[in-house]
């Protein structure tokens, strides 16, 4: 394993950082996967394995394929991608005891799983894979192809379950029954509804082990947050999983404007790679569609001053305003009127965000420095996520926004340059905070710097 630099007067030129990140993806791969980290999180974490495979795929395109193999042969069989898949390893929790989905029908055999979703990037992972091995070499491109023809039923499928299950009100938008679903656990955006939900007195005991793991238990989630996401836990247990009976009961039910944006921007994806490899053409009119109306549910969520795009707390009946990155959703998918999303794109442009004069790094924090909600070192209340910059720097690519593609590239290696692979960074300082040795973050880095 390497030793985190975590100096910023060490600045680490790309060729010496891309063989830095390269070793972290061999460092934390177990044979059959590769875990999220080696010390905070043991597991597979389903979106991070599909930015890993991403970065696997500059190495070798086989492993990146074996990747999502794995995460894919962990579907539960009504469709679902579950957000952990677990290994033997015994120090995270909650573990799979925790979670209790072994009881669960829907769950596959010979895997254990948590019993949530994530947001649904993995198409753009399968196409930036197929993309990055055409590109290298014939017999590459082939293999590539091979592995998204036997991917493609599989993401279809996962798209379904969504539309079927998680998109439950007239607003649209993707609805997560836990705020770890949408990937940013802690973010402010939850505040409001997670301050809703009353643990019962006969919530389990537990021992955390997160905060063994991390240098300043500060910069983690409380134990007040932790007692709310455990009490999610144990309703989705007594609702013994079923999708449609997890949101009638859940106490958080929230319309996620980003993970909503996510799934236009990877239906599409998929469809346009289902066209390719000549998959169902009434499969591929149906991506198409849920694309456009989840891009529509986006627009429509803006709000009418200052298009910020907003979640919906579906259980209240109300729209959440917190200035957080996903505010900035519509750019990913597209969507709004052309005035607007100029005006959308000026406002991330400026001085509330990626132009905030004491940022290190011009890409954005997870919360505006502007809004009394940023912590410029509390996980998704203000730093800095190199993966997030990259997803957006991804989109603008597609988008034909070539400048603003180039300088989240540009800027987003130099956040990373000390050569830690930090989970996330602090945006003025630039330390890396959480864990070191992330697999998704030395995997964009990675793309980043032997990206074609």
């Amino acid at each position: 394993m390497i030793t985190a630099a975590g100096d910023r007067d060490v600045h680490f030129e790309p060729v010496s950082l891309a063989a830095r990140a390269a070793l972290v993806l061999r460092d934390n791969d177990t044979g059959r996967l590769v875990t999220a980290s080696p010390r905070l999180y043991p597991h597979m974490w389903s979106w991070d394995a599909a930015f890993i495979s991403i970065g696997l795929a500059h190495l070798d395109v086989g492993r990146a394929a074996a990747e999502l193999d794995t995460l894919l042969a962990a579907q539960w069989r009504d469709g679902m991608i579950p957000h952990i898949v677990f290994t033997t390893d015994t120090d995270y929790f909650p573990g799979p005891d925790r979670w209790g989905t072994d009881a669960a029908p829907q769950r596959p055999d010979g895997v254990r799983t948590s019993g949530i979703c994530q947001p649904p990037v993995h198409a753009i992972a399968v196409r930036r894979i197929v993309d990055i091995a055409r590109r290298t070499s014939r017999a590459d491109g082939e293999l590539a192809e091979t592995f998204a023809q036997r991917a493609w039923p599989a993401l279809y499928r996962w798209h379904r379950w969504i539309v079927r299950h998680r998109m439950p009100d007239a607003s649209g938008l993707l609805a997560i029954v836990h705020g770890w679903e949408s990937g940013m656990d802690n973010s402010p955006r939850w505040d409001e509804p997670y301050a809703a939900v009353v643990p019962g007195p006969d919530l389990p005991p537990y021992v955390r082990l997160d905060l063994l793991q991390v240098d300043d238990p500060g910069e983690r989630p409380s134990d007040v947050e932790y007692d709310r996401y455990l009490w999610l836990i144990e309703q989705m247990r007594r609702a013994g999983y079923h999708p449609d009976k997890v949101v009638q009961t859940s106490s958080f039910l929230v319309g996620d404007v980003f993970s909503t944006a996510v799934f236009a921007l990877a239906s599409d994806t998929l469809a346009g790679l289902g066209e390719e490899l000549g998959s169902p053409h009434d499969q591929i009119a149906e991506l198409r569609t849920w694309a456009e109306k989840a891009r529509a549910a986006v627009a429509m969520s803006c709000h009418p001053e200052t298009g910020m795009a907003r979640d919906r707390d579906i259980r209240r009946g109300r729209w959440l305003t917190t200035q957080t990155l996903a505010g900035f959703a519509p750019l990913l998918c597209g969507g709004l009127p052309a005035d607007v999303e100029r005006q959308l794109m000026s406002t991330l442009d400026g001085p509330d965000w990626t132009g905030h004069p004491d940022l290190l790094a011009a890409v954005p924090p997870s919360v505006s420095p502007s809004s009394p909600d940023f912590d410029p070192r509390l996980y998704w209340r203000g730093p800095q996520w190199p993966v997030i910059t990259w997803l957006f720097g991804w989109a603008f690519e597609q988008r034909d926004w070539p400048r603003h593609a180039s300088e989240f590239r540009a800027q987003g290696v130099h956040l990373v340059s000390e050569g830690s692979f930090g989970e996330y960074y602090e945006p003025f300082t630039g330390r890396p905070l959480g864990s070191t040795n992330q697999s998704w973050t030395a995997a964009v880095v990675l793309d980043w710097l032997c990206g074609v």
